[in-house]
């Protein structure tokens, strides 16, 4: 098992603050978990705590963002974008300026905190706001590499983040390319389309297929927007079905992005895996994603029945 990705920001951080002066960091008072302590303590001048208040948070940001610094801002998932929506529309993406939203704690796996944190429509929010980019590592490497290219991009970024750890998918030679899908396995009868959390769920769901006789690509999205038009359509194209498979709602997140772009350009038959629009409980990680049906044999379930539409047609 690796490390969480929320651990990976704060240790990216904290380097990219010996790097670039001009980053500053704003955290709601949750800097021990959301990790923005490491900065904190190695350049205390550029910290900022403001309390419980992810409003004027998001607001002080913009301010810093209209000053030309770069402000990363942090709290958990439920706060920094439910709480603090209008901050974030108004302030910061309608004048498209220069803040990275670093969101932490997000989806199922915030685990025992229960449904009042557990984050699972910020992708759909977050989303829909125009100049927003919504990117979701899958591990820690990955995450490592986005906080990067956040800090060199200009305008409004949404970091989504976890609390658990996840197994490393990616090796010292991976390269984060903005907006672009990653390949992580070939296959030409199914495609499995995973973010985050469920890349490596994808992974372990193509590897049981297999055993079926069913041969799965499978692909990272980790730009939900802009997402990776060309390689949606290429896997509709060549494969003929599409699974999507996200710790968000099934409404508003990847697999919504995904049937957009195929209702639009090559519609074939397709599953989502996802939280079927209820809310989450008190659980640990692991309990929910199986209650939830967000593990690998969900996925593999979901593969089969598209597999079978698509047969049928």
């Amino acid at each position: 098992m690796g490390k969480a990705t929320r651990e990976a920001y704060g240790e990216a951080l904290r380097e990219l603050g010996e790097k670039n002066k001009n980053i500053v960091v704003l955290d709601a008072d949750l800097s021990k978990s959301t990790k923005t302590n490491l900065f904190a303590k190695a350049h205390p001048e550029r910290f900022f705590n403001v309390g419980i208040a992810e409003q004027n948070m998001l607001g002080t940001a913009a301010g810093l963002a209209a000053a030309g610094k770069t402000p990363f801002v942090s709290s958990f998932a439920m706060f920094a974008t439910g709480r603090a929506y209008e901050q974030i529309r108004n302030s910061i993406c309608y004048p498209n300026l220069n803040v990275k939203i670093a969101a932490t704690h997000a989806g199922l796996t915030v685990g025992e905190d229960g449904a009042s944190h557990q984050a699972i429509e910020d992708i759909s929010l977050m989303r829909t706001i125009p100049n927003m980019t919504v990117i979701v590592p899958a591990d820690a490497t990955e995450a490592h590499q986005a906080v990067a290219f956040a800090a060199e991009h200009q305008g409004p970024v949404y970091l989504r983040l976890g609390r658990m750890s996840v197994a490393d998918v990616f090796g010292s030679d991976y390269t984060f390319c903005y907006g672009k899908a990653v390949q992580l396995a070939e296959g030409k009868d199914v495609t499995l389309i995973a973010t985050g959390v469920m890349v490596p769920e994808a992974r372990l769901a193509a590897e049981e297929l297999i055993k079926s006789g069913v041969t799965a690509r499978v692909l990272n999205i980790h730009t939900i927007k802009p997402i990776d038009r060309e390689a949606v359509v290429a896997a509709a194209r060549e494969t003929g079905a599409i699974v999507t498979c996200e710790e968000h709602s099934i409404y508003g997140g990847l697999g919504s992005a995904v049937a957009e772009v195929l209702v639009e350009n090559y519609p074939v038959p397709m599953e989502r895996v996802g939280v079927l629009d209820v809310f989450g409980e008190s659980g640990t990680p692991r309990d929910l994603l199986i209650k939830y049906h967000l593990t690998a044999s969900d996925i593999v379930s979901a593969a089969k029945k598209v597999i079978s539409r698509k047969n049928a047609k």
